[in-house]
C-alpha cells in the first residue's frame, strides 16, 4: 500500500438498519449526523470517524467488528446456515425423500395372501 492511499472499510449499517426498520433518518437522528452522511456510509462514499463509529455500533447494541470491516462480509446466509448465498435457489425446498417412497399406491409389495 502507497502513502496517502486507504484501505476500504466496508459496513453492514444498511442491512443491520433494514432489519430494525430503522430509516436513514432515524439512525442520523440518534448518532447525530445529517440523513446525507448515513447514505455515504452505507454506500461506502465515506468512512465514519472512530467516535461516529462507536455511536453507530451503540445503536445496534453490536461490537464495532460486527458493524465494520477492512474485508468484506460474508452473506449472512453464510454465517447463519454455513453456505453462500445463491440467488438461484431462491424459494425452492430442501432436496428431501422421494415422494413416491412414501406412496402406497406406488408401493410393488403385494399385500395379498
Amino acid at each position: 500500500m502507497r502513502r496517502g492511499e486507504k484501505l476500504p472499510i466496508y459496513n453492514r449499517i444498511g442491512v443491520l438498519r433494514a432489519e430494525r426498520r430503522m430509516s436513514r433518518a432515524d439512525l442520523a437522528a440518534l448518532v447525530g449526523v445529517n440523513v446525507q452522511s448515513v447514505g455515504a456510509l452505507e454506500r461506502g462514499d465515506n468512512y465514519p470517524s472512530l467516535d461516529l463509529a462507536f455511536r453507530i455500533c451503540d445503536v445496534f447494541g453490536l461490537p464495532v467488528e460486527a458493524v465494520f470491516s477492512r474485508t468484506e462480509f460474508t452473506a449472512m446466509s453464510a454465517e447463519l446456515y454455513g453456505r453462500p448465498a445463491d440467488s438461484s435457489r431462491r424459494g425452492t425446498a430442501p432436496p428431501g425423500p422421494d415422494p413416491s417412497a412414501s406412496d402406497p399406491s406406488t408401493s410393488h409389495t403385494s399385500t395379498e395372501v
